[in-house]
Order: C-alpha cells, then structure tokens, then sequence
C-alpha cells in the first residue's frame, strides 16, 4: 500500500499536480495513525486481560479465605455460647457454694479462663495491601466490603484484646496464686470421662469462692464473650454476603 502511494506520489510531482500529492501524502499520514492507534488498542486490551485475569486470581483466593474464616466463625461463636454458659454456672456456685461440687467448678473455670483467640486467615488481602493491588478489584461493593470486613475484625481483635486483659488483671493472678493448675488441668481435660483424675482441693476452691474480683472477673467474661459473639454473627452475615458478591463477578467473566 505504500509503495502505491510513493509510486501515485512520483508521478504528480512529475506532473506537477501538487494538490494530488499532498492528498496522497495526507493518505499515508492517516494510514500510519490509525496503525498506530489499533497497536495501541490491541496493546490495551491486552493489559486489562492480563489485569483482570489477575483480579479474578485474587477474587478466587480471597473466596477461599473467606470459607475458612466462615467456619471458624462459626465455632467460635459455639465456643463463647459454651464460655457465656459455664461463667453463669460458675457465678452460681459463686452465689451459693454450699454442696458444690469441685469437679464441676473446676471444670466451667476453665473452661472460661482458657484463652482461645480468633485468627482471621487474610493473607490474600493483606497481599492486595501491600503491593499496592486493591485498586484491581473494580467491583466497588467488593472492595469496600473487604475494607469494611478489616475495620470489623480490628474491632474483634480489640475486644478480645480487652477480655484478655480483664483475665490477666482480675483472674490469672488470683488463680495461679491460690490453686494447683496442673492438677486442675489434668482433671478439666478428663472431667466427662471414666478412670482415675487427680482430686481437688475443695479448701482452695473455697478460698476462690470468697475473692470478689476474682467473681467479677467472670461477670465481665460473660459481657465480652456476649460481645463477641455479636460481632462474630456479623462477621458471618458479611462474608456470606460478600462471597454472593465474589461469586456473581466470577461467574460473569466466564
């Protein structure tokens, strides 16, 4: 094509045709931009391909992460049910003590003081951070999901954060200080099972009874783990809606 029009060139000039010329050579001008523009678009297109396909590789990774935290949301909201229940049976040993049964405080004790943080899985996300790639996810509800979810889990982490304080201010002290743990933990992980267990101090227990920051301590247990619990609800409502949301954008690009 373009020695056709170097050859039409040559020949108006020799003609003297000046106009036909600047027509022809205004052609070739127009020929090489639009070459250059569809270079461009292809090249284009090519880059949100590849950058989309990414997006949908951390679309798909996040989904995974957001099934585990699912189930482990799930279990702990179980997990504080079961702690919210053995602190009111302990308060009411604490509110009358006559006839209690050692074994069975020592075991909802326990089973309140033992410290089971929750850990989120969010390595994907935290990778979007940090390499600067959350601006990929082009789904704004998507994204500000994520963002929300973080925000929320921080709340989670601070709660937590404050329960474990109470424990460490008003529990732990007065509990290592008065009975013997590694008989009381033999005994609460054999509590519902048949064979020998260690006996417990019923005069220790009773010195536990009489302490009331140490009751206290499982009075403000109770309103954390209720807290929580809360909040882990929300937590599932968010991720099932926002694995909705992840689904809907996958199956859109198939």
């Amino acid at each position: 094509m373009i020695k056709f029009f170097s050859g039409i060139r040559q020949k108006t000039l020799t003609e003297n045709k000046f106009s036909k010329y600047l027509l022809y050579a205004t052609g070739e001008v127009v020929l090489v931009v639009i070459g250059i523009l569809i270079a461009l678009t292809i090249n284009n297109r090519n880059e949100e391909a590849k950058t989309r396909m990414k997006e949908l590789n951390y679309l798909t990774d996040i989904k995974s992460d957001l099934h585990l935290n699912l189930i482990d949301l799930k279990a702990y909201i179980v997990l504080r049910e079961t702690s919210v229940n053995s602190a009111e049976i302990v308060i009411e040993i604490f509110e009358n003590s006559n006839g209690f049964d050692p074994e069975e405080f020592n075991f909802h004790n326990l089973n309140v003081q033992i410290w089971r943080p929750f850990n989120k899985n969010n390595n994907v996300y935290q990778e979007l951070i940090n390499s600067g790639n959350l601006e990929i996810v082009s789904n704004d509800s998507i994204k500000n999901a994520l963002i929300n979810m973080e925000l929320n889990y921080k709340k989670i982490e601070f709660t937590e954060s404050h329960m474990r304080h109470d424990f460490e201010n008003y529990m732990y002290p007065i509990y290592f200080g008065i009975t013997d743990l590694k008989s009381d933990l033999t005994n609460y992980f054999a509590y519902e099972t048949e064979g020998t267990k260690p006996e417990l101090s019923k005069e220790k227990i009773e010195l536990l009874l009489s302490n009331q920051l140490f009751k206290n301590g499982f009075v403000l247990s109770m309103f954390n783990n209720e807290t929580l619990i809360q909040d882990y609800k929300n937590m599932v409502s968010m991720t099932e809606r926002l694995l909705i949301s992840i689904d809907s954008e996958l199956v859109a690009n198939k």
